[in-house]
């Protein structure tokens, strides 16, 4: 089955550069656990939502709204597509992302 994992945080987070790299590194690392299991199919980290629009097409008009555009403490951060034998494995998976710390993985089956 393949899932879609949402990594949400908090923007307003900030990291020190050592902590940074620390987590930068942690997530390189589940990323490469992930990719030598053959579990990851892609996945990549996003934009400031301050940087992100919504597109809406309501009577033929065109509607755009510059980020962030939900009012919520977390943005959506990152994500990450994989292919696992159920929810229980991309619960698993989910829980080992260096994310789920200090933030929530959200996870959605994809329809096959």
């Amino acid at each position: 089955m393949k899932f879609l994992l949402m990594v949400h945080v908090d923007e307003s987070l900030t990291m020190g550069p050592e902590e940074t790299a620390e987590h930068l590194a942690a997530v390189g690392a589940w990323v490469g656990g992930l990719e030598s299991r053959g579990a990851r199919l892609t996945g990549g980290r996003l934009r400031p939502s301050g940087e992100g629009s919504t597109v809406q097409v309501r009577d033929d008009k065109l509607l755009v709204s510059d980020g962030p555009y939900a009012e919520t403490k977390e943005q959506m951060g990152g994500f990450d597509i994989i292919d696992c034998s159920g929810a229980a494995e991309a619960t698993e998976i989910a829980a080992g992302h260096p994310g789920a710390r200090y933030g929530t993985v959200e996870i959605r089956p994809l329809w096959e």
